[in-house]
């Protein structure tokens, strides 16, 4: 690793799964052998998951079975992230109703709480997290607490998750029961919320960590809540059309092709005084049109008219797609 590459300004790399280390049941070309160089380098690796239903080591299991360097203790997802945000709203020993997974109530019970099953024993905390087991006498009974004032925490509000025969209702579509229901709101600790990755950054004892995902409305925000540089990896969801169109803080500082970009310098835009720059590329905006010199196919291209496209406005609430011309004569 270089002094110049973009890995190097940071202390540590927080990972997404999905869409950034492997597509369904395999690793995404070269992500192994970053991921290895990270773990070889000064730089700290963790990976982020959303997922409440499957242990650290199970999900690092998972990992290295794909040749992706990976334990337990860099292995950090939404049930650990809630089962400590929820402990920092209680008091010590306090009473839990944990409506999901083994994995959950065990990272309950890590941080000293009691686990309860019914909203009969008048549980202080309710925590929510997906479980496919899960019914509706399960979110009766969170309902029932939360209803009756209970401290309430969700791991994550997924609204859908992929499945081999399509897209399944998520943990999210769970909670909004509880909530329709009981007409509150939880405390939620995974992505796009902060406490997901800030609770990595304590654990690893690092204070500059660059967040690294595939979603923009998940990864992106999240690390944007939690007041970490983000990167936008192209090998999963989302595209350099929808980064150029994203509301503020969906916006990530940089946009690379894939991990095995970590270790080469970035080629950040440069302002003219007519247009941004980039490698042989330019943009500018004219009202509502970005003109871009250069290649669709060559992301300095896009990057180009990332950086003129939010200079140009740089709050927006809504995504905002903007219309594109192209001059495919790049400058010298």
């Amino acid at each position: 690793m270089t002094d110049s590459s973009l890995v190097s300004g940071y202390d540590a790399v927080f990972s997404d799964l999905d869409g950034v280390v492997y597509a369904g049941p395999h690793a995404i070309p070269g992500a192994v052998e970053a991921l290895g160089r990270v773990a070889d380098s000064p730089v700290r690796l963790a990976y982020i998951t959303n997922n409440a239903s499957r242990s650290s080591e199970t999900v690092a299991a998972h990992l290295r079975e794909l040749g992706a360097p990976a334990t337990a203790a860099n292995v950090f997802g939404s049930a650990q992230a809630g089962a400590e945000l929820l402990a920092a709203k209680v008091q010590a020993g306090a009473s839990v109703l944990v409506t999901g997974s083994a994995t959950l109530r065990a990272a309950v019970e890590a941080q000293g709480l009691v686990c309860v099953d019914s909203a009969e024993d008048e549980p202080d905390a309710v925590i929510q997290g997906f479980d496919p087991g899960l019914g509706w006498k399960d979110l009766a009974e969170a309902a029932f607490a939360v209803g009756r004032g209970a401290v309430w925490v969700a791991t994550n509000t997924d609204m859908s998750i992929p499945q081999a025969r399509g897209i399944a209702p998520g943990n999210g579509t769970l909670v909004a029961a509880v909530g329709a229901a009981t007409g509150r709101v939880p405390f939620v600790a995974g992505k796009p919320e902060a406490p997901l990755f800030t609770t990595a950054a304590r654990h690893l004892g690092v204070e500059r960590p660059l967040v690294v995902g595939d979603r923009l409305d998940t990864d992106i925000l999240g690390g944007t809540n939690a007041g970490f540089d983000t990167a936008l990896v192209l090998t999963g969801v989302d595209t350099p059309m929808t980064a150029l169109a994203a509301r503020t803080p969906e916006r990530p500082v940089y946009i690379i092709e894939n991990l095995a970009a970590l270790f080469v310098p970035y080629r950040q835009p440069v302002w003219d005084g007519e247009s941004y720059s980039c490698g042989a590329a330019s943009a500018r905006v004219d009202g509502s049109v970005v003109v871009i010199t250069g290649d669709s196919s060559d992301l300095d291209s896009w990057r180009a008219a990332c950086a003129a496209w939010w200079a140009a406005y740089p709050e927006v609430e809504a995504a905002v797609a903007p219309e594109i011309r192209w001059s495919v004569t790049p400058r010298s």
